[in-house]
């Protein structure tokens, strides 16, 4: 879609309701609320983060969203595909500013470029104790992005027709943190399988898109 459409189009997002949990839920792990009974008091003192849901203009102004593939490291979130973002830094006004620092920092599209357009349904994360808050943001700008490198693997820039094409949901047996492989519900961008929280979040914004374009 051309980016001067889908603006046009997602100008009446902002007063939409949320898709919420139960988009999320669609995407979710078969073992998500276990995990979730299990970790029920952790929960109550979870670490904070912003992640950024960000669509920009390509070079022939066609609407993309850009995702990152994290570098390989000891943790639980090793090597996966992810969001812009991070967490809460006690210097950060809000999780709003966090998600938009977060993302000139791993991807070099500066802060005043970015326009936050709505604040999407935290996700729970409980192998790392993290409650993640997603925001959607634009920039109108063609972005120049330079990764951080001791942070990102690689880039991947999803087309808005890929992002809402529901062909590419599929499912993936993946090796979860318990040590025990199971079979989860995925998108496939790029050559690179999506899961988790990731899809959750992503999930929503999809299907919150959807009603608008």
């Amino acid at each position: 879609m051309n980016f001067d459409l889908f603006l046009n189009s997602i100008s009446k997002i902002e007063q939409a309701p949320l898709p919420g949990q139960a988009s999320q839920f669609k995407m979710s792990p078969p073992y998500r609320m276990d995990l979730i009974e299990k970790q029920a008091e952790a929960m109550k003192s979870s670490k904070r983060a912003g992640v950024l849901a960000l669509f920009y203009p390509d070079t022939l102004q066609n609407t993309n969203l850009i995702l990152i593939l994290r570098k390989t490291y000891k943790g639980v979130h090793s090597a996966q595909v992810g969001f812009p973002g991070g967490k809460l830094e006690p210097q950060d006004e809000s999780l709003e500013y966090t998600a938009v620092r977060e993302t000139q920092e791993e991807v070099g599209v500066p802060l005043k470029d970015i326009k936050v357009i709505k604040a999407m349904t935290e996700v729970y994360i409980p192998p790392s104790n993290f409650t993640v808050h997603p925001f959607m943001g634009i920039t109108t700008k063609t972005p120049k992005f330079v990764k951080q490198d001791d942070e990102v693997e690689d880039l991947i820039e999803v087309t808005l027709k890929d992002f809402i094409d529901d062909n590419l949901m599929t499912s993936q047996l993946i090796m979860t943190s318990l040590q025990k492989e199971v079979e989860v519900p995925a998108f496939h961008f790029n050559g690179h399988i999506v899961w988790g929280a990731t899809a959750m979040m992503l999930n929503e914004v999809k299907d919150l898109l959807k009603t608008v374009l």
